[in-house]
């Protein structure tokens, strides 16, 4: 069921201005930034949210692209295209699912071991932004997990994870289904998981795709804007991981079922 709590949160589009762009690496064909959060990927439709990554590097760079995007929210590693061939190259990778990505985040309460969900995502056309489970219509979305840490005092686990698939707020809407949301999600968390922190928890750590010119394996790491014990900081290694080994089978058949069952078994659950 779609979250309302966005109704009674005040949206106001403030930003940082420093610094600039926090650039990882560029060359002549990408440019690669550590996104801050609370600051759009690209621009929105109107002009107080023009302000992005991808205007602010189209300001030195005019014909760039954001080849992907992270949620506003959503901090951690960007790539974006400088010309055209670079923007097509680096597209067919996304689109081939040749990229590879590891997200880490904070989330409520205790959960352990290393699963999956598989839950079909689309726009909930009448209450945007918001995506919804739908297994009718909805796009394939496949996101595995495995908890690293769980913090008693706090009440909340450690997660890093790894989406197969690239649907909008596939992390926070596989999390919230799993009823772990993200902290500080204004989107898809109660008051409480929400309040409890200055900015979403969720961060794109890792990146590895190929040089659009030179076919170099290129891997991108970037420090969390919050806190993560020295003992479970993202590192490079963690992109040869195939938790899909791990996991055996799709570990969410009960959500599945919880969902069907509103269709009046028309489907039927799939392992």
């Amino acid at each position: 069921m779609v979250s309302s709590y966005m109704s009674h949160r005040a949206f106001n589009y403030d930003p940082p201005l420093v610094p600039f762009l926090d650039i990882l690496y560029e060359d002549q064909d990408i440019m690669v930034v550590n996104k801050p959060s609370t600051i759009l990927s690209v621009p929105g439709k109107l002009r107080i949210h023009h302000d992005s990554i991808l205007s602010r590097v189209k300001s030195i760079y005019s014909d760039a692209f954001a080849v992907h995007r992270l949620d506003y929210g959503t901090s951690g590693v960007m790539v974006v295209g400088l010309n055209k061939p670079a923007i097509s190259n680096l597209g067919k990778q996304f689109i081939s699912r040749d990229v590879h990505k590891v997200y880490v985040a904070w989330v409520d309460g205790l959960l352990e071991g290393t699963g999956a969900v598989d839950l079909p995502l689309i726009l909930d056309i009448n209450n945007r932004p918001y995506q919804k489970v739908d297994f009718e219509v909805g796009k394939q979305a496949l996101t595995y997990y495995q908890a690293l840490y769980y913090d008693s005092q706090k009440q909340c686990t450690l997660v890093r994870l790894y989406p197969q698939t690239g649907r909008s707020h596939q992390l926070r809407v596989h999390m919230q289904q799993l009823g772990h949301s993200i902290l500080g999600d204004h989107l898809y968390a109660t008051d409480e998981v929400y309040e409890c922190v200055p900015h979403l928890n969720l961060h794109a750590a890792l990146l590895r795709f190929r040089h659009p010119t030179t076919n170099e394996l290129l891997s991108f790491c970037a420090p969390a804007p919050f806190a993560i014990p020295e003992s479970y900081l993202p590192e490079a290694s963690w992109l040869d991981e195939d938790l899909s080994s791990r996991v055996g089978k799709v570990t969410n058949t009960m959500l599945k079922e919880t969902h069907l069952d509103a269709l009046n078994s028309k489907y039927c659950p799939q392992d």
